[in-house]
């Protein structure tokens, strides 16, 4: 089990790199050192009218093991605040948490599909640097592309746009299709319409597929149920056929979840 760390984290850099999207690296080097991709940290606002985390996944670590970078979205109040920071600029981190990608199922010799759609990108990008298999990354986007140096750096990046502006038009399985693709595992991250039809495709294929859960959390460490999603076998903690997103998730084995 990896061991959590709970402090203060110092903003070494931030920059927008698309729009409503910001890349943030955080001094958080006990994070750093024990993150597995697919993790992800609880950030806490320095506002004490909020006091609930903002989950947010981890991108990538640097080489040194002394920061996380960290690639969001702003979506309300909290990640507005998080995006003004400004270097050497602090807030209070929870993580690593949750249970990464099984990365053990794709060593040398076989295939994977990375699909990441939307803010389910940056998780790709540790993902793909950790791999020793053949990296395939289908990134979905609405229009504006981001992270695709990062992405393209480890693997061959194949991009798929809802107004086909870049890439194949429309979602990341026409993407699969158009360029007659082919894998041995999936690991995929991003919103549920998305991660439904790539679940189908894999058991349509026949492909062992993994899948990260974007889902609202409250404390992100399994204790409040604020996240459950649909499991086929019945929780040890509720005893009911549910899962605890932030706890035994977010990846799942996507026949272990309904969606």
């Amino acid at each position: 089990m990896t061991e959590k760390y709970r402090g203060q984290a110092v903003v070494r850099s931030q920059e927008q790199i698309a729009s409503g999207i910001f890349s943030m690296w955080l001094e958080a080097g006990a994070i750093a050192r024990s993150a597995r991709p697919g993790q992800f940290i609880s950030i806490y606002s320095n506002d004490s009218g909020r006091m609930l985390p903002r989950p947010i996944s981890i991108c990538d670590v640097d080489p040194e093991g002394q920061a996380v970078r960290i690639v969001y979205r702003v979506a309300g109040k909290g990640t507005e605040e998080f995006s003004r920071a400004c270097p050497g600029d602090a807030f209070d981190v929870l993580g690593p948490l949750g249970n990464g990608f099984p990365t053990e199922r794709c060593p040398q010799g076989k295939k994977a599909f990375l699909i990441g759609g939307g803010i389910g990108i940056p998780p790709m990008v540790r993902l793909a640097r950790s791999l020793e298999g053949e990296v395939q990354v289908i990134a979905g986007y609405r229009d504006e592309l981001f992270l695709t140096d990062e992405l393209s750096a480890n693997g061959k990046l194949y991009v798929a746009t809802e107004d086909g502006s870049a890439g194949t038009k429309g979602n990341v399985l026409d993407c699969i299709r158009e360029n007659d693709l082919d894998a041995d595992v999936i690991y995929a991250c991003g919103p549920t319409p998305m991660l439904r039809a790539v679940k189908a495709y894999a058991q349509e294929q026949g492909i062992e597929c993994w899948i990260s859960l974007e889902e609202r959390m409250a404390c992100g460490i399994g204790a409040c149920l604020a996240c459950v999603c649909r499991s086929k076998e019945i929780d040890e903690h509720s005893q009911v056929h549910n899962k605890r997103i932030c706890k035994e998730g977010p990846v799942f084995r996507a026949e272990e979840v309904e969606l």
